[in-house]
């Protein structure tokens, strides 16, 4: 499947799909190669993980790499006990306020350091090359893959935030790597992020949502996994892991929001709303800010909201933009009305629960697209784990 610029026109007769990313968002590949097509994870031996990075990789004991290039290999899931770590201030305000907080001072001996808030994290060392790897992640019995990707300002000397960015129906983690608006923003910052791919289901790669995208799958059980694994070799905060994504991996995150909040400190779904099939099982274990982007002229998850079957056997009902806005503002126990829209679009609901922020950035006349990555970033950036 291809994944560049193309007519509108085009792209519903391509698609024929919800969500299918058919245009470039901007930012290029980086060198990363495709684990196993679209769609699909590979399905690996799960005795290696890789961990080479462009140029040459890193290894830590026990793993092996490819030379002079990316490798893929396998590791089952397990738990990473890092240390609470506070950074950045919470609450409502301008897009940017309240930036971030990196660890206080440079890792002492052993690659520790320490967070705003006087927890400690200790850094794996040695510390990540830059570049792009493709992973591969034993979850149960089935092997999952995603693109692991390390900036060149990331050094492993402090904790740095984690952003899990979703692809939509029909892609993978590779394609989502190539096309994602969140690096340009993220790497100048040092983020580590990660784009894992799901697995098969009638229309190709998807996410399993409850009422759809693929059956038989846990998928919040291997993105946990997965950023376990990432925090075992990567130095991330733990207070400071966020999800993001486009389309059917807006739906995700949306999703993620619902049912790890206990890991994720904020989402920024795009191009995708709650639905109304399973809205009531939405319970978060606290309150978690959302700031979701959506175009009034979207073809493929109509504004107003409404009935999908795009995917065979896998009716939806879409709750629509400012409907979803209204639910996230009641889960979060938000009081009185979100704000008008200011200058980019964005409606908020400032007084919530927790310090957290719901917000609808509309975009007039926008069709199906991935969101501004250059407001949705320093939104979620200054929203921390409690």
């Amino acid at each position: 499947m291809m994944y560049g610029r193309t007519s509108l026109s085009k792209q519903l007769l391509l698609s024929g799909a919800l969500g299918i990313s058919l245009w470039g968002c901007g930012g290029g590949s980086d060198g990363t190669t495709s684990a196993g097509g679209d769609g699909g994870g590979s399905a690996e031996s799960a005795s290696t993980s890789g961990t080479s990075g462009s140029g040459g990789g890193t290894t830590a004991a026990g793993t092996t790499s490819s030379a002079g290039g990316n490798s893929s290999g396998s590791t089952s899931a397990g738990s990473t006990s890092a240390g609470s770590t506070s950074a950045g201030s919470t609450g409502a305000g301008g897009d940017g306020a309240g930036g971030s907080g990196a660890g206080a001072g440079p890792a002492g001996a052993g690659g520790s350091g320490a967070g705003a808030g006087g927890g400690s994290v200790t850094c794996p060392s040695p510390a990540l090359r830059a570049g792009d790897t493709n992973k591969t992640i034993t979850v149960g019995s089935t092997n999952r893959s995603y693109v692991l990707h390390v900036p060149a300002a990331y050094d492993g000397s402090k904790p740095v935030p984690l952003v899990v960015d979703l692809h939509p129906l029909g892609g993978s983690g590779p394609s989502e790597r190539s096309g994602s608006p969140y690096p340009a923003q993220t790497d100048p910052e040092g983020v580590i992020m990660a784009f894992p791919s799901g697995l098969s289901g009638p229309s190709g790669g998807a996410w399993n949502v409850g009422p759809c995208c693929v059956k038989n799958t846990d998928d919040v059980a291997f993105v946990k996994a997965m950023v376990a694994e990432v925090q075992e070799t990567a130095c991330i905060d733990p207070k400071r892991i966020y999800a993001v994504g486009f389309s059917m991996g807006g739906g995700m995150s949306h999703y993620l929001a619902c049912h790890a909040a206990d890991v994720f400190a904020a989402v920024a779904p795009a191009a995708f709303d709650l639905l109304e099939e399973n809205v009531g099982d939405c319970n978060p274990s606290r309150p978690i800010t959302v700031i979701s982007f959506r175009g009034t002229s979207d073809p493929i998850v109509p504004y107003a909201g409404g009935h999908s079957a795009v995917v065979s056997g896998m009716p939806i009902t879409f709750l629509g933009a400012k409907s979803t806005l209204e639910k996230w503002g009641e889960i979060n126990g938000c009081t009185g009305s979100p704000s008008a829209e200011d200058s980019k679009g964005c409606s908020t609901f400032s007084s919530c629960e927790g310090g957290v922020e719901v917000a609808l950035c509309t975009k007039q006349g926008g069709s199906h697209e991935p969101g501004n990555a250059a407001v949705g970033w320093p939104v979620l950036k200054r929203h921390t784990l409690p």
